[in-house]
């Protein structure tokens, strides 16, 4: 990964930022059934946070616009980001609560979330000094826990001054159809889950593998990054399509490696790197996320992402 370029800001962060509140059971119930747990756990999360604390921690001088409430939860939003060396600059403070997500974990590390936006609703805009701030940026990271009203505002601002939009498409099920297609629309980097793809694309479920998917949504959005979990990444643009491979990795969490694929993706791109060489690192520090519980707690450093790329490069050679 390329080192960044000093002080100025090279990513800016719109979404949200939640207190996550995870509970560990035997298995994920479905509709109609109760199962014991364990915990709960407090811990900072939100696609907007994770995302820019995964920015900051990858080397890049990241700002975060979010909105959180005055309570006890924003505390610790608010000092999670700080401690990763995320600007805060942007966090607007309005006069309801913190989002809150449920998170329920089975041992094999998949999860279940249920989000409370509450805070996260009230960003329906964006105001003047956060569209100086996502027009001197390199990269604007976004996605859909915040009104699609200021996803689209956002990617206007980035787009007339010449920065990357790079949008995590998810969550998608707040979305109807006309809207999901006018998100395809607001990126020059789109960043999906394979399930996400499928919904974007309209293939629904296994009607298409993975590969015509990614192929069809490369024809409305210039780069498509399609991950795969274990299995790694698959890219798709004008050159072709290209798989990234998985990092081996003992799984305790999921949850927030998808947020940390992203925000590394964009540190990586701020610093110069093409989207190959930043989807490998992104790949790596997602495979680092999942070996370790938590969201925001499972970032992993700059550092760390190296040392991981180093050992798989030193395992390659024997």
């Amino acid at each position: 990964m390329t080192e960044g370029t000093g002080d100025a800001v090279e990513v800016v962060v719109l979404g949200s930022a939640n207190l996550d509140v995870f509970a560990a059971v035997p298995v994920i119930p479905p509709a109609g059934q109760t199962v014991l747990a364990d915990g709960p756990e407090q811990r900072p999360g939100g696609k907007g946070l994770n995302q820019a604390v995964a920015s900051a921690r990858a080397g890049a001088a990241t700002r975060l616009l979010a909105a959180v409430g005055h309570d006890d939860a924003a505390a610790i939003l608010l000092a999670a980001a700080a401690d990763a060396g995320v600007d805060t600059a942007l966090v607007r403070r309005v006069d309801t609560t913190s989002g809150t997500a449920w998170i329920t974990v089975q041992p094999d590390g998949e999860n279940a979330i249920v989000v409370l936006g509450a805070a996260n609703r009230t960003l329906t805009s964006i105001e003047p000094a956060e569209r100086d701030a996502i027009a001197a940026s390199r990269v604007l990271v976004t996605q859909l826990e915040t009104p699609l009203s200021a996803v689209r505002e956002a990617a206007a601002v980035a787009r007339a001054a010449g920065t990357t939009v790079l949008l995590n498409a998810s969550p998608l099920t707040s979305l109807d159809a006309d809207d999901r297609e006018a998100v395809l629309g607001l990126a020059d980097i789109l960043v999906v889950n394979q399930h996400e793809a499928a919904q974007l694309a309209g293939a629904g479920g296994d009607r298409a593998g993975t590969t015509e998917i990614a192929r069809a949504l490369a024809s409305s959005v210039p780069t498509v990054v399609v991950t795969l979990g274990g299995d790694g990444a698959l890219l798709a643009d004008r050159t072709g399509l290209r798989q990234v491979p998985g990092v081996p990795a003992e799984v305790v969490d999921t949850t927030g490696a998808g947020d940390t694929f992203a925000g590394v993706l964009a540190a990586a791109l701020a610093a110069g790197d093409d989207i190959d060489a930043a989807a490998q690192s992104a790949v790596i520090a997602g495979a680092l996320a999942v070996e370790r519980s938590g969201a925001v707690t499972s970032i992993p450093s700059r550092d760390q992402i190296e040392r991981r790329r180093a050992q798989l490069a030193e395992g390659a050679a024997r």
